[in-house]
């Protein structure tokens, strides 16, 4: 079935001059990066050991109070749902800790945490090479267009593929907040079977922003040997 018409996302407020050529690209978002690698660690000390326990066992990753990995990348799935999800009537970690955070509201530190606060969680269909870095996908759960700047991702993945990610948008592109899972069709029934019913009659962009729905990626990505596929790499070794 034919995808409808792309529309392009929202784009935030740029924190400085836009740079121009591939290497200046490239060196503002291993910036950012690194700054929204900070920031992650900085939110994970607020977070209880029960917490991320509760979450490891949501996505069988845990029994008991005994983590169960095959690969101690694997606790990037758990720390995200820690981090970026809660249920409604809680407040996500990520919130609590801007509530904290004492950075001067022109700052980068502040702009990543306010684009880390917006993130969204979306599956990506990989259409082509941007002409200065990165790529060009397809939020197929919004119809709109993403200009996602990833290193390993630009060197890994080909036009058609799908990848499904939280979203990072700090500027005119957008980063992956840490994990991905590579998506595939035979993966829906699997996905549709652990979310509620009642989430079948819902816009698809809302069942991307529920917070079960990524739990359900990750859980049914990491049960089909989801890091048999993938391997973090620090992206300043990809430059």
């Amino acid at each position: 079935m034919a995808l409808p018409l792309v529309q392009r996302q929202p784009t935030p407020a740029w924190g400085g001059d836009m740079p121009s050529t591939r290497d200046g690209f490239l060196a503002e978002y291993l910036r950012l990066r690194e700054i929204s690698k900070r920031l992650h660690q900085e939110v994970l000390k607020s977070i209880s050991g029960d917490s991320l326990l509760k979450h490891a066992r949501r996505l069988g990753l845990a029994q008991g109070k005994t983590l169960t990995l095959d690969d101690m990348d694997e606790m990037y799935y758990v720390y995200d749902l820690a981090i970026y999800t809660a249920p409604a009537d809680r407040s996500r970690a990520i919130d609590r800790y801007a509530k904290s955070a004492r950075f001067d509201p022109q700052s980068d530190e502040r702009l990543m945490l306010d684009a880390m606060r917006a993130s969204q969680f979306a599956i990506l269909l990989i259409e082509q090479r941007h002409a200065a870095a990165g790529l060009i996908a397809t939020d197929i759960l919004r119809n709109s267009k993403v200009w996602l700047l990833d290193v390993g991702l630009e060197s890994s993945m080909d036009g058609g593929e799908l990848i499904a990610t939280r979203l990072v948008t700090p500027g005119p592109f957008s980063m992956t907040a840490g994990v991905n899972v590579p998506f595939e069709i035979e993966m829906l029934e699997p996905l549709c079977m652990l979310l509620p019913q009642r989430m079948g009659d819902s816009k698809l962009s809302r069942i991307a922003d529920d917070r079960r729905f990524a739990e359900a990626v990750y859980k049914v990505g990491l049960a089909g040997g989801v890091m048999d596929r993938l391997t973090y790499l620090d992206p300043s070794d990809r430059v």
